[in-house]
């Protein structure tokens, strides 16, 4: 089946895709600031490190996405698109 080829090849590119992303956010994570934090905020960065998801992020933090987002930024972990 030609088609089902295919899609074989784009899952596994987009497996590939993000793997990179989650390597480069954990690389530019601040590990030290991230230890810091209370367990839940630590387990939601730790979250969005691994998932890169903000909206299922900030649900384990209990936070609005957007200031979950803050609280990304000052761990300096990026958004990779």
């Amino acid at each position: 089946m030609p088609g089902r080829r295919s899609l074989e090849e784009l899952a596994k590119r987009w497996r590939e895709e993000d793997e990179e992303a989650r390597e480069i956010r954990r690389r530019e994570a601040d590990w030290d600031f991230i230890r810091s934090q209370p367990p839940r905020l630590r387990k939601a960065l730790k979250c969005f490190v691994e998932c890169g998801d903000l909206y299922v992020a900030s649900r384990v933090a209990g936070m609005a996405v957007d200031e979950f987002n803050e609280l990304r930024l000052r761990a300096r972990i990026p958004v990779v698109v």
